[in-house]
């Protein structure tokens, strides 16, 4: 800890003492502030202690998050007391990440050494400091934080990461049909679900009910679930971009404004493949600025502008080209309707999209639809209204 304040609110019973409330927690405070107070080493470092001050730097979540948090605060001193309290609270939550049963697994493969080491050590090797960086980036827009005061704004901040990776799994109950002595059984069982979820209000397996904006928080995140499972009924007015470069369509939707509409959630501002295309295309911005930067996030995206023949806010926070973008997937049995009923989904899309800002949208529809092959490709681009930036 660096700083007068830091050694102030690590002994403010309002600061550092308040994160935790086990038996065993005062004892935990009080040792570390005895650290604290004998700041000399003496003597030589051996080189395990060395190898674990670099891990600690490089990959704990309460170091990672007070670097991340003063990115998107830099008016603020590395001691300041709300940046080392909102650093503080990730850090807590990351501790409901790690004692999940599987990222105990996950983490235990990868080396039989102390788990708490194992876990620092996974977040130093799988830069656990670009995954915060990029997802606070993200938050501070999402979450409308960006004219809000400094110390304000990382609190809320903090709040934020912590409901997205505090998420406990729901309990998923599974009716298993046996059969037995010729006569059908049910067999009642119960799974845990947390890599895939239902954007719905669920109990997890406290018995606790979870909220549905509590599992769109958590997908909207880096961390699980990865998998996100919704109905095309009530989701107006969701996004699911910063995380999602990938829509499955389970069953196709019956005409091409919900199809729109669908892949409307995840083709959005800033969006996971926006991001991935910036990173793919102005990294260097960051790499070769010789300091390091406030945010790098900003200066990628101010690069990418920067290299845009356009001058518009549409590119490249909407558009960007690359690599990525945003995948649409349908699982189709061979021979199925839904192979012609695709077919005609895309056609439908590509003449729906020429009747935006047109007035009496429906007749113009059925009208070009009517015109299968009467047109050229050129003369339905020119029927275009365009709302791509112009090119100077």
């Amino acid at each position: 800890l660096a700083g007068k304040r830091s050694r102030v609110w690590l002994e403010d019973a309002d600061g550092f003492a308040r994160l935790g409330a086990e038996d065993a927690w005062g004892d935990h405070v009080n040792a570390l502030r005895k650290a604290v107070g004998a700041r000399r080493i003496g003597g030589t470092v051996p080189d395990s202690a060395l190898e674990l001050l670099v891990d600690l730097a490089l990959g704990s979540p309460a170091i990672c998050a007070l670097r991340a948090m003063r990115r998107i605060a830099s008016t603020l001193e590395w001691d300041d007391p709300a940046l080392l309290t909102a650093a503080s609270r990730v850090a807590w939550g990351f501790r409901t990440l790690y004692n999940q049963h599987d990222t105990v697994a996950l983490l235990r493969r990868e080396s039989d050494d102390r788990y708490w080491h194992n876990a620092i050590s996974h977040g130093a090797r799988n830069n656990l400091q670009a995954v915060l960086d990029e997802y606070v980036h993200c938050l501070v827009e999402s979450e409308g934080l960006t004219d809000k005061e400094p110390r304000l704004r990382v609190a809320e901040l903090a709040s934020a990461v912590v409901r997205a990776i505090s998420l406990l799994p729901s309990q998923i109950e599974v009716d298993e049909p046996r059969v037995r002595d010729g006569r059908l059984r049910i067999r009642k069982s119960t799974m845990r679900g947390r890599f895939a979820m239902r954007l719905a209000d669920y109990r997890d397996e406290e018995g606790s009910a979870a909220r549905l904006g509590g599992v769109r928080d958590a997908f909207n995140s880096p961390f699980r679930p990865f998998v996100l499972a919704t109905t095309s009924i009530g989701q107006e007015g969701l996004d699911f971009h910063p995380y999602c470069h990938r829509l499955y369509h389970w069953n196709l939707p019956r005409n091409p404004v919900d199809l729109e509409q669908r892949e409307g959630r995840v083709h959005r501002y800033k969006g996971h493949a926006i991001r991935m295309n910036v990173a793919a295309g102005h990294a260097e911005a960051v790499r070769g600025c010789g300091a390091t930067p406030e945010d790098p996030w900003a200066e990628m995206f101010a690069a990418a502008r920067a290299a845009s023949p356009t001058d518009s806010d549409l590119v490249p926070y909407w558009i960007c080209d690359g690599p990525a973008k945003v995948e649409r997937r349908v699982p189709m049995l061979p021979y199925s309707r839904e192979i012609a009923r695709l077919k005609w989904l895309k056609k439908s899309v590509a003449v729906y999209r020429l009747a935006f800002g047109q007035p009496r949208q429906d007749d113009l529809l059925a009208y070009l639809s009517g015109l299968d092959g009467a047109l050229t490709t050129d003369e339905m681009d020119a029927l275009q209204i365009r709302l791509e930036p112009p090119v100077n």
